[in-house]
């Protein structure tokens, strides 16, 4: 897939990696545009066999995305249309992002505030850099609240209260305190950040994209359904990728390769990545 006519995001694609970087000077604002093509990309995403994992990241390295555009919010009318039925387009687009059967994530090494945090926080993983990430939901102190989504993720992906502080507050939390709080996966130095995220990022690419697909789905049950609903539907899933030929083949050259011995379990990641580089050579 060609990925052509974005304006605001570079697009490259690299061994199962998608690469998104957001340029759209001055800040980064978060528009309609934008938004937009992050709908356009998440609609050619689905599509593409190739990748399996979507990084996004910034041109700019003080704003990841500054927030949603205040301009666009004063030209609402003096009166609130009626309570809505369906998500609208923006929930849909971060709905999308969030069930998809490819994983994305943000790398973030600038401010993210308001709507841009909420983007974030439909991805799968969020990780920063020390001293320069910085996340916060700022639409209190403007006299409104978090329509992106913020009231609704936050709290169930670091519970009631501190969601609270960051919602009321309307205060800058940098990547320390966000990744205690888990607003973020993790807080990294900044010379570690990228090669920790591409990292990871490879090393999912290499995995079969139909295990990656049923894994992040069992997941996500885990938020929809009660416990004993879920763990039926995990069995379910379980059993499925267990009869596929590329599990069966996985697990023979685990055992083949130093996986389930003594010695070769010390290192388990070694046996991982070396039976992946025999299949990718295949």
């Amino acid at each position: 897939m060609l990925y052509e006519g974005y304006k605001l995001l570079e697009i490259r694609v690299d061994r199962g990696v998608l690469f998104a970087t957001i340029n759209n000077p001055p800040m980064n604002i978060l528009n309609d545009e934008l938004y937009g093509e992050f709908g356009k990309l998440a609609d050619e995403v689905i599509k593409d066999d190739n990748v399996k994992v979507i990084i996004f990241d910034s041109a700019d390295p003080d704003y990841f995305i500054a927030h949603y555009d205040v301009n666009l919010l004063l030209k609402y009318p003096d009166e609130a249309p009626p309570k809505p039925t369906e998500l609208h387009w923006g929930h849909q687009m971060q709905e999308t992002y969030r069930t998809m059967p490819k994983i994305s994530i943000a790398k973030i090494e600038g401010r993210v505030r308001g709507g841009g945090s909420e983007f974030c926080l439909a991805l799968d993983m969020r990780f920063g850099a020390i001293g320069k990430a910085i996340l916060g939901q700022v639409e209190v102190p403007l006299g409104i609240i978090p329509g992106g989504g913020g009231t609704q993720r936050l709290p169930r992906l670091i519970g009631r209260s501190r969601a609270m502080e960051i919602v009321l507050g309307g205060m800058d939390f940098p990547a320390d305190i966000a990744e205690r709080y888990g607003y973020i996966n993790r807080a990294l130095p900044p010379e570690e950040l990228t090669p920790f995220v591409e990292e990871l990022a490879y090393r999912i690419a290499s995995y079969p994209a139909e295990t990656i697909a049923i894994a992040k789905k069992a997941v996500l049950l885990a938020l929809e359904k009660p416990i004993v609903e879920g763990l039926l539907e995990e069995t379910h899933l379980f059993n499925l990728t267990c009869v596929s030929a590329v599990a069966k083949e996985r697990m023979g050259l685990f055992v083949k390769m130093g996986g389930q011995t003594r010695e070769g379990e010390l290192d388990i990641l070694k046996v991982v990545d070396d039976y992946t580089k025999k299949l990718e050579e295949k």
